[in-house]
């Protein structure tokens, strides 16, 4: 039996169906998914804990703190959920790549 866990990140042009992958070494599955909205990591993550029986969802630095509240709220607290997250430099890096490449609109923070 392996050890399953979730990545779930967030892109403006995700599609759900077609953004995914799957790393297996036999004793840890890793899944990945991108999602467009929160909606849709919701949906993500109900579908993979009913179907895959995930153990840990990982979630990328574009979670807010709301929608990782939402996320653990929907586990039930059956699955571990965690936040990839830099120091304050490195979040500033990531949060200007981000709004450069439109994940962001300028407008939001």
């Amino acid at each position: 039996m392996a050890f399953k866990a979730l990545f779930l990140a967030h892109a403006p042009d995700a599609d759900k169906t077609k953004h995914r992958s799957l790393i297996d070494t036999g004793v840890y599955q890793l899944f990945s998914v991108v999602v467009k909205t929160q909606e849709e990591a919701i949906e993500v993550c109900k579908d993979f804990i009913q179907n895959k029986k995930i153990d840990s969802i990982l979630l990328c630095p574009g979670f807010t703190h709301t929608d990782v509240a939402e996320i653990f709220k929907t586990t039930g607290g059956s699955v571990a959920v965690s936040v990839s997250r830099g120091d304050g430099p490195s979040g500033r890096v990531s949060l200007k790549a981000r709004k450069k490449e439109g994940f962001i609109k300028k407008n939001n923070f």
